[in-house]
């Protein structure tokens, strides 16, 4: 049996249900990637780090391991915030 080959814009549009889901979890990807990014850059240990921003270790970890299931775009705005960081959100057209 042959499958029909999809083509995606992104990883987030082929795992996502809707277009909704897909931008909310890019959002928080892209997020979490400049939370990891600040970390390694300030070479904080995963326990400063999560003493910095707020949270558990064992959340830090889950954080700078790219589990994106595991936050919010809520909970991702308060640890950038913990951490001296301004969120800033654009609309751009689809």
């Amino acid at each position: 049996m042959k499958r029909k080959s999809e083509t995606y814009a992104s990883v987030w549009d082929a795992i996502a249900d809707t277009p909704e889901q897909a931008a909310n979890l890019r959002a928080r990807a892209e997020l979490m990637q400049m939370i990891a990014a600040l970390v390694k850059n300030a070479g904080w240990t995963q326990a400063e780090a999560a003493r910095r921003c707020g949270v558990t270790q064992p959340r830090m970890n889950d954080l700078l391991r790219g589990r994106v299931s595991r936050f919010s775009l809520d909970a991702l705005v308060n640890i950038a915030t913990a951490i001296g960081r301004k969120v800033h959100i654009e609309f751009e057209a689809a």
